[in-house]
């Protein structure tokens, strides 16, 4: 689960990247607009694997307090 939510998280910020710098939104482009069903299933994978990513922040963090 780990791993596919930092892939979800690097698609997400690379995304961001063509959003900021080209100003073109891949998923929207390769799913049919910002609107469409697929997209925003995108859009909420991505938002739910950054939520999980704080989790890995927070055990890594936790594991170097113990030390």
């Amino acid at each position: 689960m780990d791993k596919l939510a930092l892939i979800l998280v690097i698609v997400g910020a690379l995304n961001w990247l063509l959003v900021g710098v080209m100003q073109f939104d891949l998923v929207a482009s390769l799913f049919g607009g910002q609107g469409s069903l697929i997209s925003r299933a995108v859009y909420t994978l991505v938002g739910l694997a950054g939520i999980w990513s704080i989790s890995l922040l927070m055990r890594d963090w936790g594991s170097r307090v113990r030390r």
